[in-house]
């Protein structure tokens, strides 16, 4: 697996939220409830090179293009991040990010671990969710249940699973999703502390500007 950043997107009002976890654990599920339920937050389509599967629609679950045209845009600067997991590239649309922030909307980004990180080093100021299954047995079944993988492809993602719940303290929160509509409303009460927490700073410092003088009075700052 590797993975890249080019460059962080403009710094705008709206507040950047990313979504990682085991494959299997249920993170598309949670990413639809916290859309549904928070007015204002919308979810980041990733470009993929992977194959669709049976009821994902284009543009709406992923944007699916060829190998070509993801290179194109990795090496164009297109993708805020990328990375390659099972043979498969992934990357988030830097233009689209950059304008939701921008326009003030709340964007969830659905990405492993490998972007996280990089969103971490550059967008520090992005709040980092992990959901995790609540234990090896769950996982197993969920994946086994898909019916989307080989016997060896489930094994493989239960060994990058372990490796990935290891990097738990790499993000502010964790969700455990024994059961998804006790999960959703554990994310959701997140998304929504940390929105009134940046609502309250904003109006903190909104408020401590307007004891300044306004920049066409003159007033300088003696530099002695």
């Amino acid at each position: 697996m590797t993975s890249r950043l080019i460059d962080p997107p403009a710094s705008g009002s709206g507040s950047l939220f990313v979504l990682s976890a085991p494959s299997g654990s249920g993170k598309t599920t949670l990413a639809r409830h916290l859309v549904a339920r928070l007015p204002g937050l919308a979810r980041s389509v990733s470009f993929t090179t992977r194959p669709r599967r049976a009821g994902e629609r284009d543009g709406v679950d992923y944007h699916f293009v060829d190998r070509d045209r993801f290179a194109a845009m990795a090496e164009e600067g297109g993708l805020l991040e990328w990375a390659e997991i099972y043979g498969e590239r992934y990357g988030t649309g830097a233009a689209a990010t950059s304008a939701a922030l921008a326009s003030g909307v709340d964007l969830l980004l659905v990405i492993d671990v490998q972007g996280a990180r990089w969103v971490r080093q550059r967008v520090p100021e992005a709040l980092l969710i992990f959901l995790l299954p609540p234990d090896h047995a769950a996982l197993l079944a969920r994946l086994g249940g898909r019916g989307t993988e080989s016997s060896g492809t489930v094994a493989q993602r239960l060994a990058v699973a372990r490796r990935e719940i290891l990097a738990w303290k790499e993000y502010d929160y964790l969700v455990v999703n024994s059961e998804i509509e006790q999960a959703g409303q554990a994310a959701e009460a997140i998304v929504r502390a940390a929105r009134q927490a940046r609502a309250r700073m904003a109006a903190t410092a909104a408020a401590i500007a307007e004891t300044f003088p306004p920049p066409d009075t003159g007033a300088g700052i003696d530099a002695g």
